[in-house]
């Protein structure tokens, strides 16, 4: 068995540096890696972790055991596909890709080489950490908001593979049920859904990347009251019967909870090195992606992305 795994990190943007920080820290890992086509972007962030810059794919592949994805979304299926084609673990930041078909075929060429493939919705280990994944009854209702100004990033796709993927990520895990009846309106940079799920749960969501300031929060309505939580403020409140774990900046607070992103590395190091199964697998990637291009469809949007993998940065 490996004794350590080296990783790259493709795609030296805002959301790369924070990945390479988090395997730069992590002890059965060597950030071995960067790629990027701006070769001074990637040279910075290589340099900071003593890492190799490299500008072509085939020669990063080369030289790491695992690909960390952070390219624009609409670039993750041509990188990851030739990642795990190259016998190389991948991590995929959110979205997986953005269509099923792509989703699929990703996660084919995982399963056939015996190979991880993660992807990055951070938010399920806050939620499982604090105990909403664990509870015995289904909400009746969600409500789910996710906005803020325009960042800059991620403007290859529509504002429902941005941000509201993450919801659609949760929602699906707190239900595990699928959609009997969907409605949408809105365009690229702000969109509203109500769906009616399978086992009669009703889900209102908003996503916004023209918003005023930044708003990310779900509410959740269950037989026994009401929990809602503050993605920004990192707050909880519940009226419920459950006891969950608030503590999110003591001392005492989880990983998952003070750190998801850095406990969402661990765990695809320990993926690699010990053959346990990711937390957050491709099906689950795949299963977000699915919503996502539903609600697209709803709306009449789509992610105009640009699938070129000379795109590597986020």
């Amino acid at each position: 068995m490996l004794s350590g795994v080296r990783i790259g990190v493709v795609g030296a943007g805002v959301f790369g540096a924070y990945h390479a920080e988090k395997y730069a820290c992590c002890d059965r890992a060597i950030l071995t890696a960067v790629c990027d086509l701006d070769s001074a972007r990637a040279a910075a962030l290589a340099e900071k972790h003593a890492a190799l810059a490299i500008s072509n794919i085939d020669d990063f592949l080369n030289a790491v055991d695992a690909v960390v994805v952070t390219a624009p979304a609409s670039c993750h299926f041509d990188i990851a596909a030739k990642a795990l084609d190259a016998g190389r673990h991948v991590f995929v930041e959110k979205p997986l890709t953005l269509s099923t078909e792509h989703a699929d075929a990703l996660i084919d060429r995982a399963a056939k080489q015996g190979l991880v493939l993660q992807i990055g919705h951070q938010e399920r280990y806050v939620f499982d950490a604090v105990g909403l994944l664990n509870r015995d009854r289904t909400p009746l209702k969600i409500d789910c908001v996710r906005s803020g100004p325009p960042s800059g990033r991620c403007e290859d796709v529509s504002v429902v593979f941005d941000l509201m993927v993450h919801d659609l990520d949760l929602v699906r895990k707190l239900t595990t049920s699928d959609i009997k009846r969907l409605s949408a309106e809105g365009d690229t940079r702000e969109i509203n859904a109500e769906m009616v799920l399978e086992n009669g749960t009703v889900v209102a969501l908003k996503a916004s990347r023209c918003a005023d300031k930044p708003e990310r929060r779900m509410t959740l309505v269950y037989d026994d009251g009401v929990i809602d939580f503050d993605f920004v403020n990192r707050t909880l409140e519940n009226s419920t019967m459950a006891k969950l774990n608030e503590a999110f900046k003591t001392e005492n607070a989880s990983k998952a909870l003070r750190d998801p992103l850095g406990f969402g590395a661990e765990l695809f190091v320990i993926s690699i090195l010990d053959g346990i199964a990711p937390v957050v697998t491709g099906p689950d990637g795949r299963d977000a992606v699915a919503w996502a291009v539903q609600i697209e469809d709803a709306a009449g949007i789509t992610s105009s992305g640009v699938p070129e993998i000379e795109r590597l940065r986020a």
